[in-house]
């Protein structure tokens, strides 16, 4: 027979959220875990009670340097640190002198992989901040005849749009009806027109 654990759940008056800055919530028993896993991915296996301590509050500047706004972010920040320091472990001991080759390999290998990781962490951090950004390629385009192909933003709205001479920037491209639009017109937006519009 399993037993049933009874779980207190704290009023939100009881909540302090001192720690705010280290794990986002306003909830402290929820920074100091985010907080504790982080330091739970150290290797700290050969360091004495100074070098643990310098390692420790490591973790906790690099918990607060990520500045986490909620628990998503809180969590999200804890699993890069842990990554990074798992990384920095697997470079470390790759360096080691007088191991195999394959070991070294190994050691580097992952290395590699976990900061492709941490990277990806740091891409998610920013998506859920809203920061990141939106790449349009644009592959094919063809013109019809009698149609116009428009490369950048197009604002719905009402009345005609501008003529390219009202706008300075704009560059008019004509194209014969179809005839395939280069790929390099991805880097700068221009409007184009075909011959026949």
């Amino acid at each position: 027979m399993t037993e049933t654990k009874v779980v207190r759940i704290k009023r939100p008056e009881e909540l302090k959220g001192e720690l705010r800055q280290i794990g986002g919530s306003g909830n402290d028993d929820f920074n100091a875990v985010v907080l504790n896993q982080a330091v739970a991915g150290l290797w700290g296996a050969h360091s004495d009670e100074k070098s643990l301590d310098l390692q420790i509050g490591a973790v906790l500047s690099a918990m607060m340097g990520f500045g986490p706004q909620d628990e998503l972010e809180g969590m999200l920040a804890a699993q890069a640190v842990a990554i990074h320091n798992a990384a920095m472990e697997c470079f470390r001991r790759a360096m080691l002198p007088e191991q195999p080759l394959q070991s070294r390999c190994e050691n580097l290998k992952y290395g590699a992989k976990l900061s492709q990781v941490y990277v990806a962490q740091l891409e998610a951090l920013a998506r859920h901040r809203g920061k990141g950004h939106q790449t349009v390629r644009v592959e094919h385009v063809t013109v019809q005849a009698g149609g116009q192909a428009i490369v950048g933003t197009v604002t719905p709205g009402g009345g005609a749009a501008p003529k390219s001479e009202e706008q300075p920037h704009a560059k008019q491209v004509a194209y014969a009806p179809g005839e395939t639009v280069p790929r390099n017109l991805e880097a700068q937006p221009t409007a184009m027109s075909s011959t026949g519009g």
